[in-house]
């Protein structure tokens, strides 16, 4: 009876515990406005706040220019490697083929 009893005192207490954890995080707070000190704060307070900051513009290089042909050349290299790769599976299904790299150089 006396383990039973304490069983229900540390239930109770636990339910307190958790009502009161449950009660400050659920409470709304109230916040009053505080007048900025100095005008760099005015300043920063009249300015629309922002996250993400812009990214800066980084100039390309002229010998980073790649040519449209070449990329698309590349691109259709690229799939008619990977059209062979799934031929040659279809052929002979194996988990080997499944799991192997391509030649590919665009890799996934």
């Amino acid at each position: 009876m006396e383990m039973l009893l304490m069983g229900v005192c540390l239930s109770m207490f636990g339910l307190a515990v958790v009502c009161l954890a449950f009660g400050a995080a659920t409470r709304e707070r109230q916040y009053e406005p505080v007048a900025p000190a100095t005008a760099m704060e005015a300043a920063k307070a009249a300015a629309p706040e922002r996250f993400f900051v812009d990214a800066p513009v980084v100039p390309m290089m002229v010998h980073a220019k790649v040519p449209i042909e070449a990329l698309l050349a590349q691109l259709e290299n690229h799939v008619r490697l990977e059209h062979a790769a799934a031929e040659s599976y279809m052929r002979a299904p194996n988990a080997v083929l499944l799991h192997s790299r391509t030649i590919s150089t665009l890799v996934n």
